[in-house]
């Protein structure tokens, strides 16, 4: 039998049955998604905040059971319970949807309950159990710097390390409101920037407690250590900060971040490195022990590197894969299982961006909401995430979306911690201050503590280049406060009080209000005296910090400049990638805000608080079209003293193992420090280097042959490359051949076919190079529909960055090609490819790439690209990104199309 109804009806009979039989309705959604709903008999009561989620508050206990259920199923349990006859409960699946109601069938009964039940069901309201928010719990001070780590191993004890040279552990003494006294176990002169907890063992049954810092040493001690007493062990293996530390599950092994570069796993029955995780090019930010053989971290290079420690050989485990980032990896979390995203993992950036992948690199999810760089990730055992960050915010992601927004009294949040029994939260900020924060009202703190913080918040000075940009004659007054209501949780609004103050104001979605979080002041900045650096007068000399443990670099700049041609010069003279000007132009932006030379006053936000961008004085100009691209661009740089090595490591095992034909002679291994000299100084490579090259990706093992196609790539610009007149293949079908060879029914090695396609784009540089690029164009399409899966097989590193982004390269260049000879060889096809990119891939840089081909082409031939759908390809692409310059150019390449 099934019915369906938002409200059922019951008669005076059903009613009187309830009664005696006490039915009890309870809907569940997906634990990830915390979403109770009870349905209960009778007239809607008001649930008490702290009811237990077991048991519906009208009825006697329930006992109904925890599901855990996908997030697209909804399921309720129907049980009965009586006082007067023993019964079975009857469990029947039931369905909910705000259409259609509640839907229901009822299984076979047993006997002793009445064979028409479902006519004496009584009436039925459903109310959804709003999670609560976060509150102050207990604020843990006695920290002289700033706190930078925090692990929160049970509900009543927290450890932290901070600048102040401490590793502090903090017990509770009374409740409620909960209370905490510190210990102090480890003092140093040094910053201390990492801890965690290792669970109890035989061996230490109170646990151990590992904390890491600048001094370079992963110190162990027990909880109850003081600091005169001595370590446990003291781990010495880094030569710079120890800036991450994670904690296996069964407690097996610690791994180790650093500024060195390294990752180190250590062994703690023996107290030393067993494994290192080779492969990072930068500070090492983040390590995340994802299973007992599973080991992730986030790196300053932009990438997320994946390890099987069972696949360690001889203390080294190079990465089992690599998930390529656009931005610097600040930190990593586990995505709880069930999340809506059905990611893996959280990576966290400078970008203010968090982005959630699966283990196979694809992206599945951004959350969009921080301001700043987001410093701390973790996972709450209610499957939602929390993040903190520069911009003095902790904040509460229930699947996609910021349910709450902690606003904090100091600039920095720069770690979070939660207790997986509880709940809870811990942070640890700027000011020196730990606190704790809970949504269970028993654990709250006392109501003068939660007003202090609160006032302490509303104190807080805020520098005007945090906030969008501001005239205070057009900001609205108090009365917008009570007339008007914020659009998303953490949006910020600024109030003209009237007095001369400018204050700020963030919507709390939960409490439908807005919260005071501070008074603006007048921007940190030029004091209207110029600056001196290197014989010139500048308004701003800015100390820039590009990487950890390096000095800062000077960055000047003068108002009457534009912030991107500052940026450039700045990136230019520091020999740093162009991948960062968008980063270093709104720092000046941001950082000058208010500064203006000759202009009149900028415009203000709109009331709504949503306009968030930066401007140094009156409106952007209006931004250069963009399409159709006229340059070719290529992929030249590269670690050319690791490639060499590569190489001759792998020429000395081949020499010793007797592979002598194959091997480079000594006059051979001189020609390649020769080609290396030339790419370096960006000269051309003799015939000698093109013949070496060749030699290397044809003879050699597939296995041993990256680095040969690595040399090819680089050896590609030189014009002799596209002379190359070998029997029967030119230089792309020897790049094409080399790269994607199938050994072994083993699929191409991805990072080979990123090589071949970079090879392909890099042969543009010169005018020969591009007849034969022109002439090898069905190559060419064939090579990239095998990597994009179109044909040939399944795609080839479908998720890797580098590999997509060597494809749209290359399909901008033939783009370009098109445009300027009027000839468009394998358009079809190359378009087509365009299309499979815009339709399949996430990464911003790669779909913003792959409209500018695509936009391109359609400058010159927007027919076939009509016809072929890039209409919609587009438009799917814009919804998709949230990225400014993504949106900018794929409105530009409709406009190509109309």
């Amino acid at each position: 039998m099934e019915k369906s109804c938002g409200r059922m009806r019951s008669n005076e009979k059903a009613a009187q049955r309830d009664e005696e039989w006490g039915v009890d309705f309870r809907l569940e959604t997906c634990p990830a998604r915390m979403q109770l709903i009870h349905i209960h008999p009778g007239t809607p009561a008001p649930l008490p905040k702290e009811t237990s989620p077991a048991c519906c508050p009208r009825c006697p206990p329930c006992g109904a059971v925890e599901l855990s259920v996908p997030p697209s199923i909804v399921i309720v349990q129907l049980l009965t319970t009586t006082t007067t006859t023993k019964t079975t409960p009857a469990v029947s699946s039931v369905d909910y949807s705000p259409n259609r109601g509640v839907s229901y069938s009822t299984p076979r009964l047993p006997s002793l309950l009445p064979p028409n039940l479902d006519t004496f069901l009584p009436d039925i309201a459903i109310h959804p159990v709003v999670m609560a928010d976060f509150k102050l719990s207990a604020q843990l001070t006695g920290h002289d710097s700033d706190v930078k780590a925090l692990s929160f191993p049970n509900p009543q004890t927290v450890l932290s390390a901070s600048r102040d040279g401490s590793v502090r552990v903090w017990r509770q003494t009374s409740s409620p409101p909960p209370t905490f006294e510190a210990s102090i176990l480890s003092q140093t002169s040094e910053f201390v920037n990492s801890v965690t907890y290792l669970p109890p063992s035989e061996a230490y049954p109170d646990g151990l407690i590992a904390s890491g810092g600048k001094d370079t040493i992963v110190e162990v001690k027990q909880p109850q250590a003081a600091p005169s007493d001595n370590a446990e062990r003291m781990l010495i293996g880094h030569s710079q900060n120890v800036c991450s530390l994670d904690v296996s599950p069964k407690g097996n092994y610690i791994v180790s971040g650093g500024w060195d570069a390294q990752a180190i796993v250590w062994n703690i029955k023996t107290w030393e490195p067993e494994i290192r995780l080779s492969g990072h090019d930068k500070s090492v930010w983040a390590v995340l022990v994802f299973d007992e053989d599973t080991v992730l971290t986030g790196c300053a290079d932009t990438n997320i590197r994946i390890y099987k420690l069972g696949s360690a050989v001889a203390g080294d485990a190079e990465p089992q894969s690599t998930i390529y980032t656009p931005e610097v990896v600040r930190a990593l979390a586990k995505v709880p299982k069930g999340h809506p995203s059905g990611a893996d993992i959280a990576s966290a950036s400078n970008d203010g961006i968090i982005r959630l992948w699966k283990l196979n690199g694809q992206q599945v999810g951004e959350l969009i909401g921080h301001e700043n760089f987001i410093y701390s990730l973790t996972s709450l055992p209610s499957g939602e995430l929390v993040s903190s960050g520069e911009d003095r915010t902790v904040r509460i992601w229930k699947g996609n979306e910021c349910v709450q927004t902690i606003t904090h009294p100091a600039i920095s949040v720069w770690t979070v911690a939660a207790n997986q029994e509880t709940g809870d939260i811990a942070t640890g900020a700027s000011d020196g201050v730990a606190r704790i924060f809970t949504r269970s009202s028993e654990r709250a703190a006392s109501a003068e503590a939660i007003s202090a913080f609160e006032d302490a918040v509303k104190a807080s000075a805020i520098p005007q280049q945090q906030l969008p940009n501001i005239n205070k004659e057009k900001l609205p007054g108090p009365e917008f406060l009570q007339s008007r209501s914020g659009t998303k949780e953490g949006q910020v609004q600024m109030i003209n009080e009237g007095n001369g103050l400018i204050t700020a104001h963030q919507w709390s979605q939960s409490q439908q209000q807005w919260i005071n979080i501070g008074t603006v002041v007048d921007s940190a900045g030029s004091s209207g005296k110029k600056t001196e650096y290197q014989g010139k007068s500048y308004d701003y000399v800015f100390d820039v910090d590009i990487e950890d443990g390096k000095p800062p670099l000077k960055l000047p700049y003068n108002v009457s400049q534009n912030p991107y041609d500052a940026a450039t010069k700045f990136l230019n003279d520091n020999e740093l990638p162009l991948s960062y000007l968008d980063n270093v132009a709104n720092f000046i932006t941001q950082n000058t805000q208010g500064a203006t030379l000759g202009q009149s006053a900028p415009t203000g936000p709109d009331p709504y608080g949503s306009d968030s961008r930066y401007r140094p004085g009156e409106a952007e100009p209006a931004a250069p079209k963009l399409l159709p691209h006229t340059e070719y661009l290529f992929i030249t740089a590269g670690k050319y003293d690791a490639m060499v090595n590569k190489i001759l490591a792998v020429n000395a095992n081949m020499i010793s193992s007797g592979r002598k034909d194959a091997a480079l002679n000594p006059t051979e291994q001189s020609t390649l420090k020769a080609v290396k000299q030339a790419i370096e100084s960006s000269n051309p490579v003799s015939q000698e280097g093109i013949d070496l090259a060749v030699k290397i990706v044809s003879h050699w093992p597939y296995s041993d042959r990256l680095a040969g196609l690595d040399l090819l790539r680089c050896v590609a610009p030189t014009p002799l490359a596209a002379d190359l007149a070998a029997p029967g293949a030119s230089f792309l079908k020897i790049a094409a051949i080399s790269a994607l060879e199938e050994t072994d029914g083993a699929a191409p090695n991805e990072n080979s076919a990123m090589m071949a396609l970079r090879t392909f784009a890099n042969i543009f540089s010169s005018s020969k190079g591009r007849a034969l690029a022109a002439k090898e164009s069905d190559l060419a399409a064939t090579v990239i529909e095998r990597v994009l899966g179109i044909s040939g097989g399944e795609p080839i590193g479908q998720f890797n960055r580098n590999v997509l982004i060597a494809a749209a390269t290359t399909l901008i260049n033939y783009a370009v090609l098109a445009s300027k000879e009027k000839t468009a060889p394998q358009s079809k096809r190359f378009i087509t490819a365009l299309g499979k990119i815009l339709s399949a891939q996430t990464d911003p840089e790669v779909v913003y790439r792959a409209l500018v081909a695509l936009g391109t082409y359609a400058s010159s031939n927007r027919a076939e690209v009509k016809s072929l759908g890039g209409e919609g390809w587009i438009k799917a692409a814009i919804d998709k990104i949230s990225e400014a310059r993504v949106k900018h150019v794929g409105q530009e390449a409709l406009e190509q199309l109309r």
